[in-house]
C-alpha cells in the first residue's frame, strides 16, 4: 500500500511525513522540492505477543509505504499551482492523506493569507475534480468515434459508467462518494482518477488547540466526512519532538499532554479503514508475521498473499482467531473447543485470523 501525503505549502505535510517516518530530512533536500518515500511498519499489539508466545527467528510486521508529494508551488499571487507533474504523482498513491493547517505562526504565513480549514480542503478537491472531469471527458469523446467504427462491446460497456462519473463531477461531487458497483470500480481503477482515492484529512493544530478538535471535527462531519473520507487531528511540533525520543519517554510525554494516540497510530488505523484492508496472522518458530488483505477476501486469496504456491496447490487452512488463541492458551486447546477449524477456499477471513496453509 503507497499513501501519498498532500497539502498546502506551509500546512505541516513535511513534518507529517518525518513524524510518522521518523526521518530528518536535510534543509537542502527540502529546498530541492524533492520526492521523500519511506516504508513504515505497523504497529500491531497481537503480533508482539504472538512473537512473545512463539519465540520466533523474525518478527514481521506488515508495512505501508508513505510518499511526501511534492510539486505543489506557491504562484505569484499567493494562491497554489497544481502543476502536472504534482497531479502525476498523485495519482500512483492507493490513498492520500490531506494535511490542512489550523495553527497560526506569524513568522510562516498562510500561502492564502488567513486559517481557514474548509477552503484549504475545497482547493484540493476542486482542482482533483477538474483533472478527472477533463480525463473523463476526452475519453467519452474517444470513445463515441470509436464506436463509430466497430461494435466493441467492452466500449459500450464503459461508455456509460463514463457519463456517470461525468455528472457527478459536474455537480461538484468526487467520485470517491459516488455509489459504485464492483464492476463499475474495477473499470474505473484504470484511470487512477484522483476523486476516487480515499482521502483523509490530517488537521495540524498546535498544542494549544486540543479544546477545538471536536468543533473542527463537527464542522466536517456536516460537510466532508462521508463515503471513504475520514479525518484525524495531530499537534505537529509536538510530534516532531516525540519521534526523537524513545519509546518509554515518547510514552511519558504523551501523557503530560494527554494526548492518548500518536499521529502514526492514528494514521494507520484510519488508513486501513478507508483502504477496507485488515491484518491476519501466520506463525511458527521461523517468523510471526501480519500479513495485509482487503476486508472481504476469501483464505484462498488470503494464501495468495503469502505465497504464490500456496494460492496455486491450495487444499485448506487451519485458522483460528487471535481472541480465541490467547483465550484457550494453544491449537490444541483452541481445538478442543471447537475454535480451531479446517476450512475451504470460500471461507471469509476475518481480522485477526491466525491461519496455516495446507498445500501441495
Amino acid at each position: 500500500m503507497q499513501i501519498g501525503i498532500v497539502g498546502l505549502p506551509f500546512s505541516g505535510k513535511t513534518t507529517l511525513f518525518q513524524t510518522i517516518t521518523k526521518t530528518h530530512l536535510d534543509p537542502s533536500a527540502l529546498a530541492k522540492m524533492e520526492t521523500h518515500q519511506a516504508v513504515v511498519r505497523v504497529p500491531d499489539p497481537r503480533l508482539d505477543k504472538l512473537t512473545e508466545i512463539f519465540k520466533p527467528k523474525r518478527e514481521i510486521n506488515a508495512t505501508i509505504e508513505f510518499v511526501d508529494v511534492v510539486g505543489l508551488q506557491k504562484g505569484e499571487t499567493g494562491s497554489a499551482q497544481f502543476t502536472s507533474n504534482f497531479l502525476s504523482k498523485v495519482k500512483t498513491n492507493d490513498a492520500l492523506v490531506q494535511v490542512v493547517r489550523l495553527f497560526e505562526n506569524e513568522l510562516v504565513p498562510h500561502p492564502s493569507g488567513s486559517i481557514d480549514m474548509l477552503r484549504d480542503i475545497y482547493i484540493f478537491e476542486t482542482e482533483f475534480i477538474i483533472s478527472d472531469m477533463s480525463i473523463v471527458e476526452n475519453r467519452i469523446d474517444r470513445i463515441k468515434k470509436q464506436i463509430l467504427k466497430t461494435s466493441d462491446d467492452n466500449l459500450k460497456r464503459e461508455l456509460p459508467i463514463l457519463e456517470k462519473c461525468y455528472e457527478i463531477l459536474q455537480n461538484e461531487k468526487p467520485l470517491r462518494e459516488a455509489d459504485l458497483t464492483l464492476d463499475e470500480q474495477k473499470i474505473l481503477r484504470t484511470y487512477q482518477f484522483l476523486t476516487l482515492k480515499p482521502m483523509l484529512i490530517a488537521l495540524n493544530l498546535d498544542e494549544n488547540q486540543g479544546k477545538e478538535v471536536d468543533n473542527y471535527f463537527n464542522q466536517l462531519v456536516k460537510t466532508k466526512i462521508g463515503r471513504n473520507t475520514q479525518a484525524i487531528a495531530f499537534f505537529g511540533q509536538i510530534e516532531i519532538e516525540l519521534s526523537e525520543l524513545s519509546d518509554e519517554d515518547a510514552k511519558a510525554f504523551m501523557e503530560g499532554y494527554g494526548i492518548k494516540e500518536s499521529a502514526l497510530s492514528k494514521l494507520i488505523n484510519e488508513a486501513y479503514k478507508i483502504l477496507g484492508v485488515q491484518s491476519f496472522f501466520t506463525v511458527g518458530e521461523e517468523e510471526c508475521h501480519a500479513w495485509t488483505l482487503k476486508k472481504g477476501s476469501n483464505v484462498h486469496e488470503a494464501a495468495g498473499e503469502i505465497h504464490s504456491d500456496f494460492f496455486d496447490k491450495f487444499i485448506r487452512a487451519e485458522v483460528v482467531h487471535y481472541n480465541d488463541f490467547i483465550q484457550y492458551g494453544s491449537f490444541a486447546k483452541a481445538k478442543e473447543h471447537g475454535a480451531w477449524r479446517l476450512e475451504g477456499k470460500e471461507y471469509i477471513v476475518k481480522d485477526g485470523d491466525i491461519i496455516t496453509i495446507r498445500h501441495g
